[in-house]
Formats: structure tokens, C-alpha cells, sequence
């Protein structure tokens, strides 16, 4: 299972901030590899601190358990995800595309979003169907500010006219992320040999409704 790119953030606003920072995408992206390998339960932090080339009291120092540097890695990598969405249907609004342009730019971002982390993806989507871990609660919560997002340019597209009243929009927000996070990872899984290109086109023509080829 391929381990996520490094994922650097930007703004920090000191030297020390920074190094904490990129110490805490180390111990990210180890999390998120080794989870991916062996499981949750089955990793241990001492295997975390040697994946990340840090020692064991760098883990504890940053977080408290091993479960909130999970808890973390979730909350990091879904607010990565909100942020790729929320600049693809910014910046569909500024060139003043449609809503519906919006959204198929969101449904790209998704699809490059999960190209490249695909380990962390692997990871998000397994947990969203469990329902007895202790960051559950930080789960729903991080999800619905990406469905929030989607949820938004269709209210929007509503308002203007472009998409129908009758849409029920929590429903099919919802329904818009999932389709790309499971169909990114069938792409992943099944037809790697697909380009990013093919996989979208596919998705652009189920969200514009035209698969029955009206």
C-alpha cells in the first residue's frame, strides 16, 4: 500500500512553530503508513517514532496517545481535503463559472486529493463505517465540514436558478463525496491503469446526468 506525499503547510509564523510542525507531518505520515499496513491496534508508537526517524518521548511530546495522534491525522488530512474543495469552487467562482462547473471542479480536486494521499484515504473511508472508536465524534465532525462545502455551492446553485428546488441538498452533498471516495479508490484498486483524466470524465457525466445519454 503506497505511503501518502508529504504534505507541507505553509504560514507558520515562527522557527519553532515550524520545526513542531514538520515533526508532527513526520509522525502524520508514519501514522498513516503504518496504520495502513497493520492496523490500528497493531501498531505501536515505538514503530510510529522509528518510521518518522524520531525518538519515542518526540510522540508523547506532541501527543498525548498514540489514539490522538490518530484522532490528529484524521482531523489533518480531512481539513486538507475541505481546503482542496472549498479553492476549487472559489476559484470556479471567480473565473464566473456555473455551480455546476463548481462542482465538477470539487469532483477533480477530490480525485487529485485522493491520487495523492491514497494510504490516508484508505484509512479515512474504513473508519467512517465504525462506530465504537474514540474519535468518532472528531470524525463526524471533520466530515461534515467537507460535505458543508458541497453543501454550500449547491444552495448556491439553487438560489441562482441553475439546479433544481426539489434537490435535497444534505443528501446529495453527501452523496457527491462518497461517489468520488469510493470511486477513486475502485480507480485505485481495480483500474489503476485509468488516467485521473478518464476517471473524471466519468464522474463530470454522472454528475451533469447525462450517463443515460440524453
Amino acid at each position: 500500500m503506497s505511503a501518502p506525499e508529504p504534505v507541507r503547510i505553509k504560514g507558520m509564523e515562527s522557527s519553532s512553530g515550524t520545526r513542531r510542525q514538520a515533526t508532527r507531518q513526520k509522525l502524520y505520515e508514519a501514522a498513516v503508513t503504518l496504520i495502513a499496513e497493520k492496523g490500528f491496534s497493531a501498531t505501536t508508537v515505538d514503530e510510529i517514532a522509528e518510521r518518522a526517524g524520531v525518538a519515542k518521548g518526540t510522540v508523547y511530546y506532541n501527543f498525548k496517545s498514540k489514539t490522538e495522534l490518530f484522532e490528529e491525522l484524521l482531523r489533518h488530512g480531512v481539513g486538507l481535503l475541505t481546503a482542496s474543495l472549498r479553492s476549487a469552487a472559489e476559484g470556479t467562482k471567480e473565473r464566473g463559472g456555473t455551480r455546476v462547473e463548481a462542482l465538477d471542479a470539487m469532483i477533480r480536486a477530490g480525485l487529485v486529493f485522493i491520487d495523492r494521499y491514497p494510504a490516508f484515504t484508505q484509512l479515512y473511508v474504513a473508519e467512517l463505517w465504525r462506530t465504537n472508536r474514540a474519535w468518532q465524534s472528531t470524525l463526524l465532525v471533520v466530515r461534515q465540514e467537507a460535505v458543508t462545502v458541497v453543501e454550500g455551492v449547491l444552495r448556491d446553485g439553487v438560489e441562482r436558478g441553475e439546479l433544481s428546488e426539489e434537490i435535497d441538498i444534505p443528501l446529495t452533498a453527501a452523496a457527491l463525496v462518497g461517489m468520488v471516495l469510493v470511486a477513486a479508490l475502485d480507480w485505485q484498486a481495480f483500474q489503476p491503469e485509468r488516467s485521473i483524466d478518464d476517471v473524471h470524465s466519468a464522474l463530470s457525466l454522472l454528475l451533469r446526468g447525462r450517463v443515460s445519454g440524453r
